[in-house]
């Protein structure tokens, strides 16, 4: 999908086809130029050809019924992964990725053993929101918000990734608030100053998983350029430009970082800062074991004692390999 070939092609069109090309494809969300019957035919005919709106993926939907896993075909023949989460109460949440693979390798996450294919354009963030955007309409429902948390790094290919907020929060794209945006990064502290003046309300998520840098580097390579308290220096400053509240997400791992020495230190990093911790139980991509919800609800009692806001992930699309770290572009 390239959209953003729209204005170039309707460089000599009347001004209102914009507006009716914007209501075929974010409101009608039509699969096929052919389908948005407002527009001429030939004019239909040349959206086709040079701008093409089809979307190539293949499903599949968890025993639960509440996650979808798309596997993505990018023109390039490329594979990217995403997924749609169902909430209580109608919400739809859809996880998005912004790069094929990942050049962070994590030691906890599949799509780090993938080393970096290449950046998504803003253009293929997009694709993959309309994808399941269609895929709900038959439903009634629509897309509530969107996680940039899919495969890769947000602040690896900032630019881009910007681009397509701007497009998914605006009133002429996909419309969705940006207090219901969220982007996740590992602790680019450049991206993290870029998106404090960017004026844009969205909500900024840190993968930190690890209270010290000893443990943290274990897990995390870029902990060895980027240690806690530095990566915390650009957290506060966020803060302050912004007065928006941090998550901190903190995967679970047994006997890695889930001891109560392990939640005292945590605790007294997040005392007095304006954010939530948000604890996920690790997902299996056969190198850790999980933390028992028992052990998890004590480690979040210990950081609730010390005032620190926690909050407990739900668990979506493990079955389908389609939970937070195990996306891989595998054909299920």
């Amino acid at each position: 999908m390239e959209i953003s070939h729209l204005p170039e092609i309707l460089a000599l069109e009347p001004k209102y086809r914009a507006k009716q090309i914007q209501q075929a494809l974010f409101i009608d969300l039509v699969a096929s130029w052919q389908a948005a019957t407002i527009l001429p035919q030939k004019l239909r005919t040349t959206l086709q050809a040079n701008c093409p709106i089809d979307i190539k993926a293949e499903i599949v939907v968890a025993k639960d019924k509440k996650t979808i896993k798309a596997l993505l075909t990018l023109a390039d023949e490329k594979l990217v992964e995403t997924v749609l989460m169902k909430h209580q109460a109608g919400r739809n949440t859809v996880c998005i990725s912004c790069m094929v693979g990942c050049p962070m390798r994590c030691a906890f996450c599949a799509t780090g053993e993938m080393g970096l294919v290449r950046n998504l354009s803003a253009d293929e963030m997009i694709e993959q929101i309309l994808f399941f955007a269609r895929y709900l309409k038959p439903q009634g429902a629509r897309i509530n918000s969107v996680v940039f948390m899919g495969m890769g790094e947000p602040f690896l290919n900032y630019d881009n990734v910007i681009q397509a907020i701007r497009l998914i929060q605006s009133p002429n794209g996909l419309n969705v608030g940006a207090r219901h945006i969220s982007v996740s990064t590992c602790g680019i502290l450049n991206g993290i100053k870029k998106l404090a003046q960017e004026k844009l309300p969205i909500n900024l998520a840190i993968s930190l998983h690890a209270p010290t840098d000893e443990v943290r580097q274990q897990l995390m390579p870029i902990a060895k350029t980027y240690p806690i308290k530095k990566l915390l220096t650009e957290v506060d400053y966020y803060i302050t430009q912004t007065n928006r509240k941090v998550m901190f997400e903190y995967l679970m791992i047994k006997g890695v970082n889930d001891s109560v020495k392990h939640a005292q230190a945590l605790a007294a990093l997040m005392k007095n800062r304006l954010c939530v911790v948000n604890l996920i139980q690790y997902n299996p991509t056969n190198k850790f074991i999980p933390s028992p919800y028992k052990q998890m609800n004590y480690f979040k009692s210990i950081l609730e004692k010390e005032g620190v806001n926690t909050t407990m992930r739900y668990k979506f699309g493990q079955d389908i390999k389609g939970a937070c770290g195990q996306l891989a572009t595998k054909k299920n």
